[in-house]
């Protein structure tokens, strides 16, 4: 092993051997994160590319933009208020649709992954994992989701309407710019989401890892 290699990692198992880590190794700590965000991504992906993976989570569904819920409230006061439902679920639904493009660029940063990123998620709290895979895939994965998004929202004829009001609203300071365009919105959503839903599989591997069933995440998890 190289010295470079045994420095960077000493922090880590440092802070791992009082918690009764005996036997871990650098190769262990390494595979053990690996494992860990394989799965998770894995798991989010299933979870939200499928119908109603957005729109049934309310951790994740996609609303209007809070500089547009007042106006919506107007709408739904004069009996539009099925027009929106139909918009919130197309916005749903393009997320939907895209997240399965995500898998291969979320396996690639995983197997890619540094001993310094390996390390960070390892010692950070319950946002490193949904930071390292934003600082690694999100500008890639933006760039795939678009299109996905835009072909879907195309189909719903309010989405020119919700451009056209937002921009207007963007214009008052009520919505941001990347609110003002419903395919740049819900991609970013949809993004978030995913980092989301990312970091919470995480957060069950770390409070069980038992309950995982793998003895490598035992190993790593069951020591911090």
């Amino acid at each position: 092993m190289q010295r470079r290699h045994l420095i960077a990692c000493a922090p880590a198992l440092l802070l791992l051997r009082p918690a009764g880590a005996a036997g871990l190794t650098e190769g262990d700590a390494n595979a053990g994160i690996r494992t860990a965000l394989e799965r998770g991504a894995n798991a989010a992906v299933a979870l939200l590319g499928r119908p109603d993976g957005f729109l049934g989570n309310p951790l994740v569904k996609i609303e209007l933009p809070g500089g547009l819920r007042d106006a919506a409230k107007l709408l739904r006061a004069t009996g539009q208020g099925a027009r929106l439902d139909e918009l919130v679920t197309a916005m749903n639904r393009a997320a939907e649709a895209a997240v399965p493009a995500a898998k291969p660029l979320l396996v690639k940063a995983v197997r890619d992954m540094s001993v310094e990123d390996g390390l960070g998620i390892l010692r950070g709290g319950d946002e490193s994992v949904t930071q390292f895979f934003a600082g690694k895939t999100r500008e890639p994965l933006h760039a795939q989701f678009l299109p996905i998004v835009t072909r879907a929202t195309e189909r719903v004829s309010l989405a020119d309407k919700y451009n056209a009001v937002a921009k207007k609203a963007s214009g008052f300071g009520l919505v941001r710019g990347d609110e003002a365009n419903i395919q740049q919105y819900v991609t970013g959503k949809a993004l978030d989401g995913l980092y989301r839903m990312i970091g919470e599989e995480e957060k069950k591997i770390r409070r069980d890892p038992v309950g995982t069933g793998s003895a490598l995440l035992k190993k790593v998890f069951g020591s911090l």
